[in-house]
Order: structure tokens, then C-alpha cells, then sequence
């Protein structure tokens, strides 16, 4: 619940949790040193320009974009009719650790997300394990919506002027190409984009998510006239293990809410308005997921979902027996996906950004301009690999891997609001997650819920990814973290927390 008497943390406030003397994997940054950095970078500093509005918006068009565009395809099959259940799922999943989100970013409204968050209360390696799983989030996630964006794209093309990119062209090895040129260019149309400043950022992705949300209701305005409620009757054919594989898989949809988060240092008033921003984009989010699945499922039998593209588009289609309205949807698509690659490029090159000013990554990703405020060396070199990573890796392959690398850093920030609760009782929150620790325990238990029905596969390359995380951090920011390379006396202005 919100508080608004309470008087967000200052920097001037006695600074406690400090490191534990001896063991530096524990050691822990003050949450008032966290909040007097914020915005700070090397050369200069991020700006505040962003109001309650912009931060909804950016959570939205985080969120709100291939999960329903093109997942849903992949999803269906899993779980049939149920698939509107396995929707419910990974949102309550979702919903669970966006009350947790949102306490702590009220609490400590910084760029790291929730980096940031076990950095101060579950110690360094922890918080380096957390920052590396929402390099896995945000950076694959950005090349799987990418991925994702070409499809709508031909379709669009098709619709047009008659021709589509060749797949030569327009998929990734493995897929039948042999360069995803389209997932390319929207990562770099993303990047000029944010080159130009959060503020117009902003702006550009308030204009997008107005376009998909337009575009989704058209969709559940055509696709109803094509509603058979016999293409519900065998609801549940695979049982509830099919439910819970669609909404492992799923929870790729819910991936963004968590965005405004990473818009800590540049929101006007982060205290009041981030935890405002999360939970009003993940009740928006989940209404129009849970529709628009329905309204798919009902007008199009669930067995001729395998291995469909553009799958909105294609409904469209079906029902109104003219090929305008789909593709009318797929221009919507194509501009609503672009929005989410441009949320989530946003998201990852600031958590880069809190990192490096932990000095756990190069200082390289911590430099800002001084005229646009904003971190650009960072930007061009997180767009320039996601966009790579977009040409080269098929879709099925990134969603698995973002979704575990998620559900983790969700069960982390769980667990760091009981710890925060019990080690800083007393700190003020403008925002507190309700029913008692129910809440966290309730999100951290259905996030590994959802991690065991991943596959091996996802398994096998989270295992890869985390222990080459490890490396980089015992061979590079266990030494150069600036609590390890900070003199004594300045270390020690906090006392260790018993």
C-alpha cells in the first residue's frame, strides 16, 4: 500500500548494512549510499525528466509486445483452450513479485533494479548473480523481440506491395536463413532512438504503446465475429502439466514490468511514482493478455496453432475473409514490438550502467554525455550485441533462455524484501506489499514453480551463462569493486549489520 506521509531515504541518513569484515562476497552497499549516487556517471550525470505517466508507459511498452504477437502461437499447443490459465498463472507469478518490485523501488530508487536491490541486502555476489541474470533478461530478451518483429514485418509486406524479405534474410540460422537482417535493424533503430535522450525516448514509446493497445482491441473487436464455443470444449486436453508448460513459457509476456525500475535516477519523483508505474502497467498488461488469448482461442480451433507466424494477423484474416484487416494488425505489431525493443534496450544499458559505477563492469559503461545525458559508448555497445544476437539465434531458443534468467532475478528480489523487512525495520517505505511476508514468500515460491518446467535444454545454458558470469566476476569485479578498492576509513562510515 502506498504511504504517503513518509518521507522517502536521504543520502544524509546514517548509512547501515555495510560489508561483513573478512568475506567480501558479503559485503553490502548501504542503501543510503545508493540513493546519493543515483544519476551520477562518469562525465556526467543522468537526467530526472521522468513523471508517473512516461514510467507507465515504459513498463507497458516493456511488456506488451511479442508475448502476444508471437509467443501465443508457440503457447496454444501446450495447453490448449487453457491457455487463457496459463496467462493467469504467469501473471500471478508476475503479480507476486511486482508488489516486492514495487516495495523496494520505493525504498531505493536507483538505475540497477533490482541489481541494485540484493546489492544491498543480500551482498556482492549475490547482487553480481542477479545483475548478470538481467543481462540474460533484458540483452536476450531484446534480440527474441527482435526475432519476433521480422515476422510481423513480411506479413506487413506481404500485405502491401507483395514481396517479403527472402528468408535468407530474414531468419537466423537454424531457422531456414542465414542472417536476420529485420531483428538487426529495429535494434538499431532502437539505439538512434535512445542516443537522443530519455526524454524523447519517452516520448516516441508513449506514441507506440498507444498504437498497440489500439491494435490489440481491434484485434478482440474482429476476432469475436469468429468466436466458436465449441473450439472450447476439450478446455484443458493436456491437463494442468500443459497449463504450467504454456505459462513457463508465457512469462516471456509478462518480461518488462519491471522497467520503470531501471528508470530510478532519471524518474522527477521515484519514491511515490515507480511503484505506481509497476503495478498500474502489470494490471493493464495482464487484462488485455487474458482477452485477447480468449478471443484467439475461441475464433481459431487450438490444434492449428503448431508452428504459426504472425498468428494474430492470420486470425484476422480467417474472420473477416480479406487479407486488410491483418494486415492492418501487423503494421500495429510492427510498431508495437519496436516499442518493447526500445524499453528493454533502455533497461539493460542502465543496469550496465548502475554496475559499472559499482566498478563490477568496465567503467566504459558508466560514461554519460554531458549534452544528451544519457550513456552512449553503453547504448551502442549493448545494441550493437543484442542486434547480433537477433540476426543469429532463432526465437524458441532466446524466449527460454530470457524466461529463466527472469524468474531467478524475480526470486531474488523476493527474498530481498524479507531480508530488507528484518535488517532495516525501520526505514522508510512509500510503498509496502500487503499481507505480511506472505506476499515475497508466496513470488519467490512461484517462481521456482515456473523454473521447473523449463526444459533441460534452458537449464543446461542458464548453468553455462551463470558460470561464465562467475568467471568474469571472481577474475574482474571482485577486485575492482569499489567497496574493495574504496580506503578503509570510507568503507567503514557504516557498521556491519549483526
Amino acid at each position: 500500500m502506498l504511504d504517503h506521509g513518509t518521507a522517502p531515504p536521504t543520502a544524509a541518513a546514517p548509512a547501515t548494512g555495510a560489508q561483513r569484515p573478512g568475506n567480501p562476497l558479503l559485503r553490502r552497499k548501504p542503501v543510503e549510499l545508493l540513493v546519493a549516487e543515483g544519476g551520477q556517471g562518469e562525465g556526467g550525470t543522468l537526467r530526472r525528466t521522468l513523471g508517473v505517466w512516461q514510467l507507465t508507459m515504459i513498463s507497458i511498452g516493456a511488456t506488451l509486445g511479442t508475448g502476444i504477437f508471437v509467443v501465443l502461437g508457440a503457447a496454444v499447443p501446450k495447453a490448449g483452450p487453457a491457455v487463457t490459465l496459463s496467462f493467469v498463472l504467469a501473471g500471478l507469478t508476475a503479480l507476486f513479485s511486482a508488489l516486492s518490485y514495487a516495495e523496494l523501488a520505493g525504498s531505493i530508487p536507483v538505475a540497477g533494479s533490482s541489481y541494485s536491490y540484493a546489492y544491498a541486502t543480500l551482498g556482492e555476489l549475490v547482487a553480481w548473480v542477479c545483475g548478470w541474470c538481467l543481462i540474460l533478461e533484458y540483452g536476450v530478451s531484446v534480440a527474441a523481440v527482435a526475432v519476433g518483429w521480422g515476422q510481423y514485418l513480411n506479413e506487413l509486406l506481404d500485405g502491401t506491395i507483395g514481396v517479403t524479405i527472402p528468408d535468407a534474410l530474414s531468419a537466423p540460422p537454424g531457422d531456414g536463413g542465414i542472417f536476420n537482417l529485420p531483428a538487426l535493424i529495429v535494434v538499431l533503430l532502437a539505439m538512434v532512438f535512445l542516443l537522443g535522450g530519455a526524454r524523447e525516448s519517452a516520448r516516441a514509446n508513449t506514441i507506440m504503446v498507444a498504437v498497440k493497445i489500439v491494435t490489440l482491441v481491434l484485434f478482440c473487436s474482429i476476432g469475436i465475429m469468429g468466436f466458436k464455443s465449441g473450439n472450447y470444449s476439450d478446455f484443458m486436453p493436456l491437463g494442468m502439466a500443459g497449463v504450467s508448460a504454456a505459462g513457463s513459457s508465457l512469462f516471456f509476456s509478462y518480461i518488462g514490468f519491471d522497467a520503470a525500475s531501471t528508470a530510478g535516477e532519471e524518474a522527477k519523483n521515484p519514491q511515490r511514482d515507480l511503484p505506481r508505474a509497476i503495478m498500474l502497467s502489470l494490471i493493464i498488461v495482464t487484462a488485455l493478455y487474458v482477452l485477447v488469448a480468449a478471443v484467439a482461442v475461441g475464433a481459431r480451433q487450438w490444434k492449428t496453432f503448431e508452428g504459426s507466424e504472425a498468428t494474430l494477423a492470420a486470425i484476422m484474416n480467417d474472420v473477416s475473409g480479406q487479407t486488410f484487416w491483418g494486415t492492418l494488425l501487423a503494421a500495429g505489431a510492427v510498431i508495437s514490438i519496436a516499442s518493447v525493443v526500445l524499453t528493454v534496450l533502455y533497461g539493460q544499458t542502465r543496469i550496465l550502467f548502475s554496475m559499472s559505477r559499482d566498478g563490477l563492469v568496465p567503467k566504459i559503461f558508466g560514461k554519460v554525455d554531458p549534452k544528451t545525458g544519457t550513456p552512449r559508448a553503453n547504448t551502442v555497445i549493448v545494441s550493437l550485441f543484442c542486434g547480433v544476437l537477433a540476426a543469429a539465434v532463432p526465437l524458441g531458443d532466446l524466449v527460454d533462455a530470457t524466461s529463466i534468467g527472469t524468474l531467478f532475478a524475480f526470486a531474488l528480489v523476493n527474498i530481498a524484501v524479507v531480508v530488507l523487512r528484518r535488517t532495516r525495520p525501520d526505514m522508510p517505505r512509500t510503498f509496502r506489499a500487503p499481507l505480511g511476508w506472505l506476499c515475497p514468500i508466496l513470488g519467490f515460491f512461484f517462481c521456482g514453480y515456473m523454473m521447473k518446467d523449463l526444459g533441460t535444454s534452458t537449464w543446461t545454458v542458464f548453468g553455462v551463462w551463470m558460470a561464465i558470469g562467475l568467471v568474469i566476476y571472481f577474475g574482474y569485479g571482485i577486485r575492482r569493486s569499489r567497496l574493495a578498492t574504496a580506503s578503509a576509513p570510507a568503507t567503514e562510515t557504516a557498521s556491519a549489520e549483526k
